[in-house]
């Protein structure tokens, strides 16, 4: 019972947390408060809060659009404007929103951009997606370069130069904007907030390695990561919320029971599975329901490091925060080469004890889609654990076929079993 009301307390403090953003957001220009439109992976939430400016993040209206059934309806308009079929779901959405009045995932008015933040993060598609929006608003828009870490690794050189942006282009637009000082003692008490959350958010995440996983890394965990990733790193409330979140799994460790699910608590835990690829929000919990009634717990996903790869050791550090702000950006997920995405998942795989990881290849989005097929034959050498492949998309309903994702799923954990027993017989 205990367990029951810390849950509750954690959950009803996010939820409060995403209403209240959102209100704000709603009465921001009555109220005179400017904003920061930026994107999930690599964003700067931190320094755009210390200058009292509001995050808003296109990603996550998409996908909260898409779990509230809005976003086929979106992109049905964007399309109707001449956007591609083969556009990122995700850009469409958001413009068929902007072509509907800007009306929230919410119900509520989204104010108009008054900056368009781009922290470049592997996903050219980003850009793209900036440049239409300044064209259909008018907004400046701010680019910080973040080079690519095609060879695995972070050079002194290439730190160097995204300090340089920070100092001498972003900086100087966030403090025109807002029109007060940037403050870096404010900035250090943020991210002395960011990095207890994070240190909080990789216990959660690293107790799946526990049997039973008392939470599902994946599903459940897209919840977990909404404050630290979006508008809300940094703050007081994401710190409670995170402290919370800390205590309420570690008392679903010591009562040794698995993870919570929409319909209830688990099955007990037959398959432990690695995922890789953003999940399909429109049918979020269809999909979860796949695994959950077959007896797959998720315990590890890479879609769940898009905005930090925080078990890799990373934390904001206080005592530099510009070069902290740049090992961020320049250590997303999605600025790794594919031999680090290899090896991510070979990892997930061996120190989560997994039996498989399976592959939800998104149709529109080409950063994760891209060289899939590539990985799941690497990492099945490199674990000798068998791949799944299963395909669907980020937000458009269309390319959901729960008969053959269903399928793929049964099929594979089938196969899993199988080999389980023949390898018990023999």
């Amino acid at each position: 019972m205990n367990t029951t009301v810390m849950k509750d307390r954690s959950q009803e403090r996010q939820k409060r947390m995403l209403a209240d953003y959102f209100k704000r957001l709603a009465v921001s220009r009555e109220n005179g408060w400017k904003n920061v439109y930026t994107f999930v992976p690599g964003n700067l939430t931190e320094l755009i809060l210390s200058f009292d400016l509001l995050p808003v993040l296109p990603e996550i209206n998409a996908l909260q659009s898409g779990m509230r059934k809005k976003s086929g309806a979106f992109i049905q308009e964007a399309e109707k404007a001449g956007h591609s079929e083969d556009v990122c779901a995700y850009v469409k959405s958001d413009l068929g929103m902007l072509r509907g009045g800007n009306i929230g995932p919410t119900g509520e008015p989204l104010p108009s951009p008054d900056l368009l933040l781009l922290s470049y993060t592997g996903c050219f598609t980003f850009m793209k997606w900036f440049e239409i929006l300044r064209e259909e608003t008018g907004a400046p828009t701010l680019m910080l370069h973040v080079p690519f870490q095609g060879e695995g690794r972070v050079t002194r050189e290439m730190r160097d130069y995204v300090i340089r942006q920070l100092k001498t282009e972003v900086i100087p637009a966030l403090e025109k904007l807002s029109g007060k000082a940037y403050d870096e003692s404010r900035l250090a008490e943020m991210l002395a907030r960011s990095r207890a959350m994070e240190d909080d958010l990789v216990h959660v995440l690293e107790s799946a390695k526990r049997k039973p996983s008392p939470i599902d890394g994946y599903f459940a965990a897209v919840y977990y990561i909404g404050p630290i990733f979006s508008a809300f790193r940094g703050t007081e409330d994401a710190q409670h919320y995170y402290r919370e979140l800390r205590e309420e799994v570690d008392a679903r460790i010591a009562q040794g029971i698995g993870p919570m699910t929409p319909d209830g608590p688990m099955p007990p835990e037959k398959f432990r599975l690695v995922v890789e690829g953003p999940p399909a929000w429109t049918h979020f919990n269809e999909l979860w329901r796949m695994f959950h009634a077959e007896g797959a717990v998720i315990v590890a996903s890479t879609y769940t490091k898009v905005g930090g790869v925080y078990d890799d050791g990373f934390r904001h550090d206080p005592s530099d925060p510009l070069g902290t702000l740049a090992d961020y950006c320049l250590g997303c997920y999605t600025n790794r080469s594919m031999q680090d995405r290899v090896n991510m998942i070979a990892r997930y795989v061996k120190d989560y004890d997994a039996d498989g990881f399976m592959i939800n290849s998104v149709k529109s989005c080409n950063s994760f889609s891209a060289g899939q097929l590539l990985i799941l034959r690497e990492v099945e050498r490199l674990t000798g654990r068998p791949g799944g492949f299963f395909e669907s998309d980020l937000v458009d309903p269309r390319y959901f076929s729960a008969a053959n994702i269903k399928n793929r799923v049964e099929s594979y954990l089938q196969m899993l079993d199988q080999r389980r027993t023949g390898g018990a017989s023999a």
